[in-house]
C-alpha cells in the first residue's frame, strides 16, 4: 500500500466502480443494494486474492518451505495472509462503512448479521484461495484463476441488485453462487428484499454447509507439503 500507491486506488475502486454503475442506471433507487453488495465483493475478493498472494509467496520466494519447516501450521500462516488481506481492503471497506451509516441506517441487530454474512464471506473466499494457490505453479496462472473466480462468484451473481432483478428462467442458475445467498440475507435483513423466514434460514443453511464443506477440502486437500 505504501509502495504502490496505484494499487490501492485499484482495491478501492474495484467495489465502488459497480456501487456506481447501479446508484447511476437506477438513478439511486438501488443503492443500498449496491452498498452490500460492494461488501459483499470486497470481503470475497480478498480471500481469492490470498490466492495471487500465497502463490507468489510459495513459488518465487519459497517462502512457504521455510513455513512448513518451521514450528508454524498451516492455520496460522494462513491467518496471518487473511489478516494482511482484511487490512489491505481496509480502505474500500472504510468508504462502504461510510455509506451504510448514510443510506442504509442499520441497528445494531442488523449490524451483527451483515458482518456474519460477510466474514462467511471471507472465509469462505479464503478457503478456495488457499487451496488453489498450493496447486498453482505460476503467479500468472494464479492471478488469471483469482480474476476468473472473483467474476463467477462477485460480479455475474445478483449481489449488487435483488435476485428478482433475473427473469425465473436464469435465476436458478444465480443460486449456484454462495454470494447469492449473502447477498440475499443481507437485503433482508435491511428490509431490501421480502424474504420469508424459511427462506433466510435455508441460505443460512447454504453458507454455513459451503463454507463448512470448503474448509474441509482446504485442510485435506491443499498441497502444504511438497512431496
Amino acid at each position: 500500500m505504501k509502495n504502490y500507491p496505484v494499487v490501492l486506488i485499484n482495491t478501492v475502486l474495484s467495489p465502488l466502480s459497480f456501487l456506481l454503475l447501479i446508484a447511476f442506471v437506477t438513478k439511486g433507487q438501488l443503492l443500498p443494494d449496491a452498498i452490500e453488495g460492494g461488501f459483499i465483493m470486497s470481503m470475497f475478493n480478498s480471500g481469492t486474492s490470498l490466492q495471487g498472494d500465497l502463490a507468489h509467496l510459495k513459488n518465487d520466494f519459497k517462502l512457504q518451505d521455510m513455513v512448513v519447516s518451521s514450528p508454524t501450521s498451516p492455520a496460522a500462516y494462513v491467518t496471518g495472509m487473511a489478516l494482511a488481506e482484511v487490512i489491505y481492503s481496509t480502505p474500500a471497506l472504510a468508504v462502504l462503512t461510510v455509506l451504510a451509516a448514510i443510506y442504509i441506517h442499520p441497528g445494531p441487530l442488523q449490524v451483527l448479521e451483515l458482518v456474519s454474512v460477510f466474514l462467511l464471506m471471507f472465509l469462505t473466499s479464503i478457503a478456495i484461495g488457499y487451496t488453489l494457490s498450493t496447486f498453482s505453479s505460476d503467479i500468472v496462472q494464479s492471478f488469471a484463476f483469482s480474476r476468473l473466480i472473483s467474476t463467477l462468484f462477485s460480479t455475474l451473481p445478483p449481489v449488487y441488485y435483488p435476485i428478482t432483478y433475473i427473469p425465473l428462467p436464469f435465476r436458478y442458475a444465480a443460486y449456484l453462487s454462495p454470494t447469492t445467498y449473502a447477498a440475499e440475507i443481507s437485503q433482508s435483513a435491511t428490509g431490501l428484499l421480502s424474504l420469508s423466514t424459511a427462506g433466510t434460514a435455508l441460505a443460512w443453511v447454504v453458507l454455513l454447509v459451503t463454507t463448512a464443506i470448503l474448509a474441509v477440502v482446504a485442510a485435506k486437500k491443499a498441497r502444504w507439503r511438497e512431496v
